[in-house]
């Protein structure tokens, strides 16, 4: 007979172990769903979660996306390109910004760059300090420092991205190969040379991707901001919906969302350009 057509019972007298720890698992997987579960009614009513408010909240909503139909900026739209134009600006302005600061302090992160801990960890807990605030909150803190405007804005994403960057360039550094960085060392090259030569080649495409990618995520965040008087077409949104314009609201949507889709299908394009040309001079 088989172990797999053998009586669970024999099996369990068998292997009391596998089997004892198999029953622990599945009580602490209880658990911990059913404290997940508890978690998640006490929420529901802490927070006054209400069926009713949900049903009549979506009714509202409904309301409001009748009022925006049809879109219409009226005679507007060339100021909405205006500051859909600084949007994309205060987004690619930003990351560039951030990428450049973000690249040298990242190699002090790194360990295989920084093997001393003494000297790595408070490079790591500051970019964790930095990642920890969100990018609105900066933008607030900006617009208090050098005034309203898309320059606060470009601050503000700068500021964010250079934890976020510090933090994915510092991984992408660990993980590259070191076979290559030894060559450069055998062959008498200096610490700078194997960085240069050795490890930069390999982790600039990962590098490019990452920050293609933040491109168009803050175009979205460019939105946000601009919302709390950062500049660019998040202001104008605001404005729009503190006068109840709803249809030049609904043509300020859609302009956004044309912006974020064109924006990913290019970087979506470069990030497997780029990937695709650096496995071909891997091979």
């Amino acid at each position: 007979m088989t172990p797999a057509t053998r009586d669970p019972k024999e099996l369990a007298i068998q292997y009391p172990d596998l089997f004892r720890g198999s029953h622990r698992s599945r009580i602490k997987a209880l658990a911990v769903g059913l404290a997940a579960i508890a978690l998640f009614i006490f929420g529901c009513w802490y927070l006054e979660f209400s069926i009713d408010r949900l049903v009549t909240g979506f009714r509202q909503l409904g309301w409001f996306i009748t009022l925006m139909i049809p879109p219409d900026p009226g005679t507007s739209f060339p100021t909405y390109l205006v500051a859909m134009g600084e949007t994309l600006s205060i987004a690619f302005l930003g990351t560039l910004l951030a990428a450049l600061l973000a690249l040298p302090v990242s190699l002090l992160a790194a360990r295989n760059i920084i093997p001393s801990v003494f000297l790595r960890f408070p490079v790591r807990r500051f970019l964790d300090s930095i990642r920890g605030v969100d990018t609105l909150i900066w933008a607030l803190v900006w617009i208090n420092v050098v005034g309203l405007g898309p320059f606060a804005g470009v601050l503000a994403i700068a500021t964010s991205d250079f934890g976020a960057f510090g933090k994915l360039f510092s991984e992408a550094i660990e993980g590259a190969d070191r076979k290559q960085v030894e060559g450069i060392r055998a062959a008498g090259g200096s610490k700078l040379q194997e960085i240069r030569f050795g490890l930069m080649p390999q982790v600039l495409p990962v590098l490019a991707g990452q920050i293609l990618y933040f491109i168009e995520s803050n175009t979205r965040s460019a939105t946000i901001i601009g919302i709390v008087g950062a500049g660019g077409i998040g202001l104008q949104l605001a404005e729009q919906i503190r006068v109840l314009e709803w249809q030049k609201v609904s043509t300020l949507i859609l302009m956004i969302l044309a912006a974020v889709a064109v924006i990913d299908l290019i970087s979506s394009r470069l990030r497997f350009a780029i990937i695709g040309r650096a496995g071909e001079a891997r091979h």
